[in-house]
């Protein structure tokens, strides 16, 4: 995990906690008098504990009772697409219970992963695994695609359970909805390449980038990178954008865009400034890890932007019979 913390409060518990933390990559964490060595020690109450990690970590395992995990986690709770995953298991390691965000935070996964820890038996209570029925929100999590319309996952997922057809659309495109209801699943598989003249605000960045990707016709969520040459990466804009975003900032030396195969868009001037004669669509095929150039440079005052396309999803490989989907990724290239 990339956050992880267990927290314990026997001494039988805080041995599973530092096992945990050890084979998960955590921290463990116990009252003083247990504390040492590799686990920390929980100098305050469990709720301001709580409090301080829930929107930072990943991942929270309270071995301990189901009550003290659900009164410490309750004040913090969001959604279920910012939520950690919560899990819960006796000092024994016997039962191991996914408590919260089974699905998007990953609970159910660390659930089976800390009861082959223990010896244990993950309790995973979510429908859709307990019916062996493919749950869209751990299939969109495993494939790296955003979820549009949180909203829909709910009925989609009952529909399944009923086995009714649904309706999944897995498309960066923006297109007319294919079903009466279609939950919109968006890969993360575009890099947008960037190039901007210094000072640049956030504000005429922002707005150029909604034009360009209107008239790409494609979805914000299925940006996973932004990418430009090295001279910006000190540009504030540019690191703003990609906060708001959510993706990396990437950016290359001159030599490394220079030498992306393809054909590109030249410019003297750039060249003469950058050493390169095209920033935005090199930048873009390169952090899409030489993928298909889908939109050529374009201009704004003071901007120049161009996306790339990264492979996504092997479309060969053997579809659930419970997911109707559909992709663009392919025949749009």
């Amino acid at each position: 995990m990339t956050s992880l913390h267990a927290v314990a409060f026997t001494r039988d518990g805080t041995e599973l906690a530092r096992l945990i933390a050890a084979r998960l990559g955590g921290r463990a964490w116990a009252p003083p008098r247990y504390a040492g060595g590799d686990v920390s020690p929980l100098t305050g109450s469990i709720a301001v504990w709580t409090r301080e990690r829930f929107s930072s970590s990943d991942a929270l395992v309270f071995v301990s009772a189901c009550g003290i995990a659900v009164r410490a986690v309750a004040p913090c709770l969001k959604d279920k697409t910012r939520d950690p995953a919560v899990v819960c298991l006796d000092d024994r390691g016997r039962n191991v219970i996914s408590l919260l965000s089974g699905h998007l935070g990953g609970a159910n996964e660390l659930a089976r992963r800390v009861a082959a820890l223990t010896g244990g038996r993950p309790i995973i209570t979510t429908a859709t695994d307990v019916h062996k029925v493919e749950a869209v929100d751990a299939w969109a999590k495993e494939h790296d695609c955003a979820i549009e319309n949180i909203g829909t996952v709910k009925s989609v997922s009952a529909a399944a359970l009923d086995g009714e057809k649904i309706g999944v659309a897995v498309t960066e495109m923006e297109q007319p909805a294919p079903w009466p209801v279609t939950l919109w699943l968006r890969p993360r598989n575009l890099a947008l390449g960037v190039g901007c003249k210094r000072g640049t605000t956030s504000a005429a960045l922002r707005a150029a980038l909604d034009d360009f990707l209107s008239g790409a016709g494609v979805s914000k969520l299925s940006l996973c990178a932004l990418a430009s040459i090295d001279l910006k990466k000190n540009e504030p804009c540019l690191a703003d954008l990609a906060r708001e975003l959510g993706v990396p900032f990437l950016t290359f030396p001159a030599a490394e865009l220079a030498a992306v195969p393809g054909q590109f868009s030249h410019s003297q001037k750039v060249l003469d400034v950058t050493g390169v004669g095209n920033v935005c669509e090199r930048a873009a095929v390169l952090a899409s890890g030489l993928g298909v150039l889908l939109r050529g440079k374009a201009r704004y005052p003071g901007v120049t932007f161009a996306l790339a396309r990264r492979k996504f999803f092997d479309h060969t490989e053997k579809a659930d019979p419970s997911m109707k989907n559909v992709s663009d990724t392919e025949a749009q290239a």
